[in-house]
């Protein structure tokens, strides 16, 4: 089946691709990006029947598309449509960007970077020699292990409802750094110092089951999960004393800087961009 999006062959032409999508800030970030960068671009939010993901990637880069962001629910899609992947997108078996070279397409995933990003570059939280808990294993949470093991800190914990999902991860992404999985009722011996919500409760006003009384002093609670005002784990973060509580639009924002130098070698100044999305 042929899509067509009546794109203009004259400029350049990227989008994101999820559904829903309406919802996304990802052209206001990009198209920011670009004025930085002096680049002229076209950046939209196209909402993708969940079966029909592959021909509106085929049509978007047939009728001159350059570059696509992925997110839910196509990302581990994506991942099994691209021809060449780079190492982090194996590892996460996932992609949330998107490109053509040679007739081949590429697919990256740049979530976990982005999240690195925000807590050393705008929240100066180094992780090495932390105790970490992760509260999920879906999809948000595969892309995120593998460059939080990189920060070498002392402990990875990942909590799940289904401990089997869990303990996938555990298998798959152990090495070095002690990664434990664990059911959200055998959390409450623990005190950690990050505290990250991997699940997407949030979106639905819900708390992943996660017991009082165990975070560390100082301690910071990152959410995954962003919106216009402080989200229910947030809300609990704060009744337990958190030092920091973070939502998840700076990782969208480094995320999606990641993305755009990749696509166009130029890595933009984040800083002014997240003022412009919280103002």
């Amino acid at each position: 089946m042929s899509v067509d999006f009546d794109l203009d062959s004259s400029t350049l032409n990227y989008a994101v691709f999820g559904n829903p999508v309406e919802h996304s800030k990802s052209p206001q970030i990009h198209s920011l990006f670009a004025e930085q960068a002096g680049i002229n671009l076209v950046y939209q939010a196209i909402e993708v029947p969940e079966n029909n993901f592959q021909d509106y990637l085929d049509s978007f880069f047939i009728q001159s598309g350059k570059g696509l962001n992925v997110t839910v629910p196509f990302k581990e899609e994506a991942y099994s449509i691209c021809d060449v992947l780079t190492e982090r997108a194996e590892q996460a078996a996932s992609v949330n960007t998107i490109w053509m070279n040679n007739n081949q397409i590429y697919g990256d995933t740049t979530d976990g970077q982005g999240l690195i990003n925000d807590l050393k570059n705008n929240h100066q939280l180094n992780l090495n020699g932390k105790q970490i808990l992760v509260l999920g294993a879906g999809g948000s949470v595969k892309a995120i292990l593998p460059p939080l093991v990189q920060q070498n800190p002392a402990q990875i914990v990942i909590a799940n409802r289904t401990i089997d999902r869990a303990e996938r991860l555990v298998e798959k992404f152990s090495g070095n750094t002690s990664i434990e999985a664990v059911s959200y009722n055998n959390l409450s011996e623990n005190k950690f110092d990050v505290l990250i919500n991997g699940t997407s409760l949030s979106l639905a006003g819900k708390l992943p089951p996660i017991p009082n009384n165990i975070l560390k002093e100082h301690a910071c609670c990152y959410d995954l999960m962003y919106s216009s005002e402080p989200t229910v784990f947030m809300r609990w973060a704060k009744e337990q004393g958190a030092a920091k509580i973070l939502d998840g639009l700076g990782m969208l924002v480094e995320q999606a800087a990641e993305g755009f130098f990749i696509w166009h070698g130029v890595k933009p100044e984040t800083a002014p961009v997240l003022n412009a999305l919280r103002t």
